[in-house]
């Protein structure tokens, strides 16, 4: 496991994720969220992949990106912790995600959000 690779491999696809092209399309999302996925919102919500995917994606929200790490937490199985500042919301949060490595791709099973002062 070359942990510098996967940084970088993986702060790609987290901030892929917070494109409006990715975000309003179920199809490119479908690829990058596992069938298990489920998360935690910063609103609280917890939703799954089958319950909140509508074919129009996720929504499009303006953030950006900051203090991104990453933890292994096993060989195929890897947590990313970082900071989000939403634009519109002039809010920053917390958050982490869980990625698996599998079919060769990596996929997001879990994701949080924490709303910080």
């Amino acid at each position: 496991m070359n942990v510098d690779s996967i940084k970088k491999d993986l702060l790609k696809l987290e901030e892929k994720l917070l494109e409006p092209e990715v975000r309003t399309s179920a199809i490119e999302l479908s690829k990058l969220l596992a069938d298990e996925f489920f998360e935690f919102s910063s609103s609280g919500k917890v939703w799954s992949k089958k319950e909140g995917l509508s074919p129009k994606g996720i929504g499009v929200v303006r953030m950006r990106l900051s203090d991104f790490d990453i933890y292994p937490l096993s060989e195929d199985t890897v947590l990313t912790t970082y900071k989000i500042f939403n634009e519109e919301k002039m809010q920053y949060s917390l958050r982490s995600s869980i990625w698996k490595y599998k079919d060769t791709k990596w996929q997001m099973i879990f994701h949080q959000g924490t709303p910080i002062a």
